[in-house]
């Protein structure tokens, strides 16, 4: 009888649960799916590759973050690269170049240009602008990607919000909520960037892809990879962490 009622809680449970997946709107999916990668804090360690079709560059960095306000990314190698870091705090974007003993502040302007030759742009690096408040949120239906069943999802721009996409589509995991694929458009709806989550793989308690593929629309033979090596998430990490001084003396 114990082994019969405990069965019936465990139907239920599972009952329940999947009613409240399929209950989910679309901003609650986003939301969980921004939370899983990112964590209240995160660091980590990952390696870029930029790929052409007539060449091949490979550098290494270090990456820290603090809910959605901070991130510091710090390029370790090659060596012409190295200690060139990127800072954002709140509202406010900095480049340190030790190269020439210099902080850039980056404006707005500079949001859409691609970060160190790569395929990413300088907003996806440091993401300024936040896939949950800055965008309105759709689903459309689901589909599979990677074998995976994933909810589709359009993502619009608020009025105002400070962001540098059209639309963005997005395909998240029902059962994990990892971004699976992403789809970014511009202003007149012409597809720029697909980002592609591949290998994943357990990183500190998570499954997440550890591997990003970002394939640009109208340049054949370019791509840009990062995998990361190492993840780590919620260590503490103070918000004085994340300053112009750091961003210059960190290693």
């Amino acid at each position: 009888m114990k082994r019969l009622i405990l069965a019936v809680l465990a139907v239920a449970l599972l009952a329940c649960s999947a009613a409240y997946a399929q209950n989910l709107t679309a901003t609650e999916i986003i939301e969980k799916a921004d939370q899983k990668q990112r964590g209240e804090t995160s660091m980590g360690e990952l390696k870029m590759t930029i790929v052409r079709p007539t060449w091949k560059r490979e550098m290494q960095m270090k990456s820290w973050s603090k809910g959605t306000e901070y991130m510091l990314i710090l390029v370790t190698s090659p060596a012409r690269d190295e200690g060139t870091a990127f800072l954002k705090r709140e509202n406010e974007i900095w480049n340190w170049q030790p190269t020439i003993d210099r902080v850039i502040k980056l404006p707005p302007s500079m949001m859409m240009q691609s970060w160190m030759g790569s395929d990413f742009t300088n907003d996806d690096l440091v993401r300024e602008s936040s896939i949950v408040k800055d965008y309105t949120h759709k689903l459309l239906g689901k589909e599979t990607i990677e074998g995976r069943e994933c909810y589709k999802i359009e993502l619009t721009p608020k009025e105002n919000a400070p962001v540098v996409w059209g639309k963005v589509l997005s395909w998240i995991d029902t059962k994990e909520f990892m971004q699976m694929k992403t789809e970014m458009y511009d202003e007149d709806g012409y597809l720029v960037n697909t980002m592609y989550g591949k290998n994943v793989k357990e990183m500190d308690g998570r499954l997440l892809p550890s591997v990003l593929e970002v394939i640009p629309a109208d340049e054949e033979g370019h791509k840009t990879i990062v995998e990361y090596l190492t993840l780590k998430f919620n260590e503490p990490i103070k918000e004085s962490f994340f300053s112009v001084q750091t961003m210059k003396r960190v290693r």
